[in-house]
């Protein structure tokens, strides 16, 4: 019997042009699958040719995407805007699809923020009083971010917008200037540092301000009294435990997906159903109803769902991130006298039952 060729990691990056951290990233996103020999992680030829064969596709579909999209506004741009339905905008409701990393675009404080409408709004080309002006960004999907919303409103005078996305996919909004604040939680495996080996790669040469927000506890979902004995990351891979992941691309994902590349555990030999969840409420609520044994989470998502126990595994940091621009200064300046006043750390705490100790601390400035 034939066995299949495989690739080293420096094979890859010579085959594909690319550098061999390039090639760790594919890997730890799970858009590359890949699997250690010894010491040595290797990667199939099959996986190989699947991978390019998919982003020769992706990069289709996305030039015929942003042509359209070219299209459309130039369309817009050469309309009237008497808002009479004869070609002005105003009476034309974007269509709510546009989709950043297979997340919604966003909720804002009055309801969907179309993707279209975030773009615009980030180009300062949206006011409710009729002249443009610039409406913040905020992505992330915690709580604390609405919190955090309502307090940027009362200095600014503006309601920012919120674009619900995960730790990952953020960054990339950050990256194509379509976010101003963005949260994330990202563990890195190699280092066990949280956040900035991800944020120095993606935004790299961005003057940067990484300040931390808060510091919960991260873990498992398990069913009450714990019937299955689960107490750590290995156990997912056991057999007859129904575990349901999040989708890929958020904070919990990442970490479950570290976690197992360290013990050299594909994340296909857990056994699940191939649905996730987009909320650690969503996770906890599978667990606590029976369809799961374990998930991934927080630990406030397990009192507010009740009927399941939660195993604290790591202390995780959930940082903010903020371009340092000129004209951002005036509002990064607010934002830093918001995450140091006592009033928000108070109601911080109360509302995430979270460590507020560490709010304000600034982690990188460059």
């Amino acid at each position: 019997m034939n066995q299949e060729p495989s690739y080293t990691v420096e094979e890859v990056a010579q085959l594909l042009r690319i550098s061999k951290l390039t090639v760790y990233d594919l890997v730890k996103k799970g858009r590359l699958p890949a699997y250690r020999v010894g010491k040595q992680m290797r990667v199939d030829a099959s996986d190989l040719e699947a991978y390019k064969a998919k982003s020769k596709s992706q990069t289709a579909v996305s030039a015929l995407k942003d042509a359209a999209e070219s299209g459309m506004e130039a369309m817009n741009d050469g309309a009237g805007a008497d808002g009479t339905g004869r070609g002005g905008s105003r009476d034309r409701r974007p269509e709510p699809a546009a989709r950043f990393g297979g997340l919604p675009a966003g909720i804002s404080g009055d309801g969907i923020l179309y993707g279209q409408d975030l773009a615009s709004a980030h180009a300062g080309r949206i006011s409710h009083a009729g002249t443009p002006q610039h409406q913040l960004v905020i992505t992330g999907q915690d709580i604390s971010l609405d919190l955090l919303a309502s307090f940027m409103e009362k200095a600014t005078g503006s309601r920012p917008l919120r674009s619900h996305a995960g730790s990952l996919d953020s960054l990339i909004q950050m990256y194509r200037g379509e976010a101003d604040i963005v949260s994330t939680h990202l563990w890195d495996g190699d280092t066990g540092e949280y956040n900035l080996p991800y944020i120095t790669r993606i935004l790299a040469g961005f003057p940067l301000l990484v300040v931390n927000l808060l510091v919960r506890r991260a873990g498992l979902y398990v069913q009450p009294g714990n019937p299955l004995g689960v107490s750590g990351w290995a156990d997912l891979a056991r057999p007859g435990i129904r575990f349901v992941n999040r989708e890929r691309g958020s904070g919990a994902r990442v970490l479950v997906d570290e976690q197992l590349r360290l013990l050299g555990i594909p994340p296909h030999s857990l056994e699940q159903d191939g649905r996730v969840q987009n909320s650690h409420l969503g996770v906890a609520a599978k667990v606590a109803s029976g369809d799961a044994d374990a998930g991934v989470g927080m630990e406030k998502a397990a009192s507010m769902v009740g009927n399941v126990e939660f195993i604290p595994l790591i202390r995780e940091r959930y940082d903010l991130v903020v371009v340092k621009k000129p004209e951002n200064a005036p509002w990064i300046g607010k934002l830093m006298d918001i995450l140091q006043s006592e009033a928000f750390r108070r109601e911080l705490g109360a509302i995430t039952g979270c460590d507020s100790s560490e709010t304000g601390k600034v982690w990188l400035d460059s």
